[in-house]
């Protein structure tokens, strides 16, 4: 009888039903959290007209997604499936607290890179230069754009020098080409619907987002765990 009760104890809480309860959770409670934590700087960003000439001003407004993300990623990697031991709100401060700095030495000189070539792009008429310059920029801007989301990755997930975080992030762009296009086709998703909607309705779907970049960044997460530490 006692056998009986704690396997019952053991399994209570494993099954898809409850695992899927136990993700929908998760994600509904980080979403909430990266919107907490991003709001000193979405509130100015809806009040920002749509103009090119407030894009350093949108850039700035954009710093505090940067640890938001970061605590994000640390927090859905590290959930539980187990719907009786579930604690995303403390994964997240966790996280946030750990790669607050970290996270920022990635975040803000890749606003800064996106920042000068959105200004470029959105006064590309006035510049006297070719018409395939602009398709250049548009791919520096996606490979920026990966390489920020490569970074952010492995700084919440790993301890590593800023310097060494960089170059991991540039290597793995190359070694591992399913996770850069996968990557790819979310970062191009997020520019459509931000350019279909706006910025904050991207926000809102934070976690989902972060959930889907954890799962397309698989082989590089377990790469860098199986070559690169300890």
């Amino acid at each position: 009888m006692m056998s009986t009760t704690a396997a019952r104890q053991r399994h209570f809480g494993n099954g898809p039903l409850s695992q899927g309860a136990a993700l929908v959770y998760t994600l509904l409670v980080v979403e909430v959290l990266v919107l907490l934590t991003s709001l000193p700087g979405l509130v100015p960003l809806v009040l920002l007209s749509a103009d090119s000439s407030n894009l350093p001003l949108a850039a700035a407004c954009a710093l505090p997604l940067g640890p938001a993300v970061s605590a994000a990623l640390y927090a859905l990697r590290h959930r539980s499936g187990d719907i009786t031991d579930l604690h995303p709100a403390n994964a997240f401060f966790r996280g946030y607290r750990l790669n607050f700095l970290s996270s920022l030495k990635i975040w803000v000189p890749g606003l800064a890179w996106l920042t000068v070539i959105g200004l470029n792009l959105a006064n590309f008429g006035s510049a006297d230069v070719p018409g395939w310059w602009a398709g250049l920029l548009i791919a520096i801007a996606i490979a920026v754009a990966l390489w920020v989301g490569n970074a952010l990755v492995i700084t919440s997930l790993f301890t590593f020098r800023t310097i060494d975080v960089a170059r991991l992030a540039v290597l793995f762009l190359a070694r591992t080409p399913a996770v850069t296009l996968g990557n790819a086709c979310l970062v191009v998703l997020a520019a459509l619907l931000t350019a279909a909607t706006s910025e904050v309705v991207l926000v809102m779907l934070g976690s989902v987002f972060a959930l889907v970049y954890l799962l397309t960044s698989r082989r590089m997460i377990t790469a860098i765990r199986e070559e690169f530490t300890a």
